[in-house]
């Protein structure tokens, strides 16, 4: 029965339950995505706060504003190189495996794929970068743009360090309110198995398992490419930092299990900046990388948009050359980028890019939308385990791990 109290295996026993219920029960879809939505709202009312007193006291913590920088430039640098393999591997796995090959494409499109093709064509993906800047905190704040919160967060830091003493004095309360931050998401993470349980409930009320039958082969091409891309390319990457992944992702079992449940790394964002910053990662590392990476290290998003598009040529049987492919790299390498600031962003972000690429119908999203749900928990847990590995290894990289407390911690030595 001790193990019943550790909350990873609660949030298990909350997916399993929710399983059932979802199959058994798929008129309680509605009520479970409340309950889901509920504890979500409940983890994003911790957020904008945590990002913002994290980085303030990590930056202007430091002894060097120039290392900031540095981290910074390194951290997006290492954002572009591994999406961009993971983009390579998704489209080489999708023309290998062939996963829409022989599939029956929809004659009309639906009114969904229509609203997200209207979605799609409003996004400027010129304005994205000039969006970083907030024309209200407040704003920004209330809506939760990491973005927007880590450009403001960065130069109040660089204008706290320029104060001197009276700013020493404020971070000794922003550090205090941090505690308090932490404190509350401590109580909302014991909720954690009520809203898996809600988040898988919902998947499986609402679109049940026959969607599987159709587009298994899909669902199984990205969950294989996914594993391949986690345990061949992050874990060559720790094992040049002479980092052991197996042991870094039985550290954060908890959170991949809560995204699993969840569908949203999002929910375990603030639990993710705690638990490296324990493990030993400094503070302005763990400041700058995690809320970054969570807009510009989605290697899971931008594995499911790549192979997506191939599915989709296979499926309208167009043979997609070369150069066009890698013209979708290119276009990929853009817009993937803007993917967690906007709603609904895998379909949106997918119809953009069919719109640039222009030889693929949009009306092929049909075939996508009753899948998709299940491809998003695959898509939440690789971004995650991504932006926790970025983490570390750049944190390592910069000599900002204290080797000595991650191996205690999370290698338990």
């Amino acid at each position: 029965m001790k193990y019943l109290k550790v909350l990873y295996i609660q949030v298990l026993i909350g997916i399993l339950v929710g399983v059932l219920v979802g199959w058994l029960y798929p008129s309680f879809a509605p009520t479970a995505k409340l309950i889901s939505e509920t504890f979500i709202n409940m983890i994003r009312m911790v957020i904008a706060p945590v990002i913002f007193f994290t980085i303030v006291s990590g930056v202007a913590g430091a002894g060097n504003m120039k290392k900031v920088g540095r981290i910074g430039v390194k951290s997006l640098i290492y954002f572009e190189v591994v999406t961009t393999i993971a983009l390579i591997i998704g489209l080489i796995t999708a023309n290998v495996i062939k996963p829409g090959a022989g599939i029956a494409v929809p004659t009309t499109a639906n009114t969904q794929v229509t609203e997200i093709s209207q979605q799609a064509s409003k996004i400027n993906w010129g304005e994205f970068f000039s969006h970083i800047v907030p024309s209200n905190i407040i704003d920004a704040f209330a809506k939760g743009d990491i973005l927007q919160i880590l450009f403001f967060s960065i130069l109040f830091a660089v204008s706290v360090k320029a104060l001197g003493s009276v700013g020493e004095s404020l971070l000794v309360t922003f550090e205090k309110i941090n505690k308090v931050l932490f404190g509350i998401l401590k109580i909302v993470m014991k909720l954690s198995p009520i809203g898996a349980f809600g988040g898988m409930a919902y998947t499986i009320g609402k679109f049940g398992f026959g969607t599987l039958a159709v587009l298994g082969k899909l669902l199984l091409t990205f969950y294989l490419t996914g594993i391949l891309f986690i345990f061949v390319v992050l874990y060559a990457i720790c094992r040049y930092q002479k980092i052991s992944l197996w042991k870094l992702l039985g550290y954060v079992k908890e959170e991949i299990f809560i995204v699993l449940g969840s569908s949203s790394s999002e929910a375990v964002l603030p639990s993710l900046m705690q638990k490296l910053t324990i493990a030993g990662c400094e503070k302005e590392v763990v400041g700058l990388i995690v809320p970054t990476g969570y807009s510009f290290n989605l290697d899971g998003t931008t594995i499911y948009l790549s192979m997506a598009i191939i599915f989709l040529a296979q499926a309208f049987g167009i043979d997609l050359t070369l150069g066009q492919q890698l013209t979708v790299i290119g276009i990929l390498l853009l817009t993937s980028k803007g993917a967690a600031g906007v709603t609904g962003s895998g379909f949106i972000v997918l119809a953009s890019t069919l719109t640039a690429v222009k030889v693929i119908p949009l009306e092929g999203l049909a075939l996508l939308i009753g899948v998709d749900r299940f491809m998003s928990e695959g898509r939440a847990i690789i971004n995650f385990i991504g932006n926790t590995v970025a983490t570390v290894v750049i944190a390592r990289s910069e000599n900002e791990l204290d080797l000595a407390t991650y191996k205690r911690v999370v290698e338990g030595k």
